[in-house]
């Protein structure tokens, strides 16, 4: 077990995350606690680990979504937009609902934004397996078309959630003020859920076994258009989900939420393992892709170097990791061969 865990393709990454921790907490100094009188390192202490985290956790959760499209051989350009689609219906719902009971103005909340995530996913399935054009094109299209439905639905108002909602992604859980580690907890979650459905169903091992093999998998008699719609649905439900926890957060939603996510969350996919040719991937490596993709950020910032560089080093990162894994595929194929 132990040799297999430090074997995987996730514990690379964690060694790097380390790593690059370790970096932090030796550059980032230290500062008095006003409370305690204590020395405190400004990186390796509870409020801006569970902050690195908290930051991570809106995209990471819509990583674990559209990992599980790109491990189908697909891909989902559109969630960012349907983040932004999903808050702003949420909010404007519960405007119009007008003051409600805190319990019930989370569920609709819930519900209407997992909804709008739900059917933004099952319109790009239903396109990509009904028009047989390629994901990129479709939501590449969706994108454009979601992000101007939220803007002219809004006329690019910013609206104001209750703080009902608020209260309860905001919730201390007895930790202490200003630490707020419901959405961590929830991005950990959905990394769960998406590795037990990934690795323990019927469906998970389809979406392999399309994303490795369309025709072997169609010859096998799996339902290729079925399975296709349904990594769009739930990409779209992890979109619908990020987008209540990140409305709630901030306690508002516009229709410029997200916007750029799309390339956070394919780093954090691809970065995390996932490759772009299909049948490779894991939700937890989404999840430690979305954390690093976090600490370079933060890296930046700590080392006081030109925050533009940010996307210089993110689309560096994304190619490093096609590159690894094609040179990856390259070598097994060779040795597969060798032995044969």
């Amino acid at each position: 077990m132990l040799r297999r865990a430090l074997t995987s393709p996730q514990a690379g990454l964690v060694l790097v995350i380390l790593l690059l921790g370790a970096v932090l907490g030796a550059f980032a100094g230290s500062h008095v606690d006003p409370r305690s009188g204590h020395i405190v390192n400004n990186f390796l202490n509870s409020y801006t680990l569970i902050q690195t985290a908290t930051d991570a956790s809106f995209f990471a959760i819509m990583a674990v979504g559209a990992t599980i499209v790109i491990i189908s051989g697909g891909i989902d350009l559109s969630v960012g937009s349907v983040y932004a689609l999903a808050g702003v219906t949420t909010a404007m719902v519960l405007r119009a609902a007008g003051p409600a009971d805190p319990a019930a103005a989370v569920a609709v909340g819930l519900a209407v934004s997992l909804g709008i995530g739900l059917a933004c996913g099952a319109v790009n399935g239903g396109l990509v397996v009904g028009l047989g054009v390629h994901p990129f094109i479709i939501t590449l299209g969706t994108m454009w078309i979601v992000r101007g439905i939220a803007f002219v639905g809004t006329n690019a108002e910013s609206i104001l959630l209750p703080r009902s909602l608020t209260s309860v992604v905001k919730a201390s859980l007895g930790m202490g003020d200003s630490l707020y580690p419901v959405p961590m907890l929830v991005m950990v979650l959905v990394s769960i859920i998406g590795s037990i459905y990934l690795m323990q169903t019927v469906g998970g091992r389809r979406v392999f076994a399309v994303g490795g093999n369309e025709e072997a998998s169609r010859f096998s008699g799996v339902p290729i258009g079925r399975v296709k719609v349904s990594v769009f649905v739930l990409s779209g439900l992890t979109a619908g989900l990020a987008a209540f926890m990140g409305a709630a957060f901030y306690g508002s939603a516009s229709c410029a939420d997200a916007t750029g996510y799309e390339l956070y969350v394919i780093a954090s996919a691809v970065v995390g393992g996932a490759s772009l040719s299909g049948g490779k991937g894991s939700a937890a490596g989404a999840l430690l892709g979305a954390l690093l993709i976090v600490l370079i950020r933060q890296s930046i910032r700590t080392l006081h170097f030109d925050q533009n560089y940010e996307w210089i080093i993110i689309g560096c990162a994304i190619i490093v990791a096609v590159v690894l894994d094609q040179a990856s595929a390259r070598f097994t194929a060779r040795r597969l061969a060798a032995r044969s």
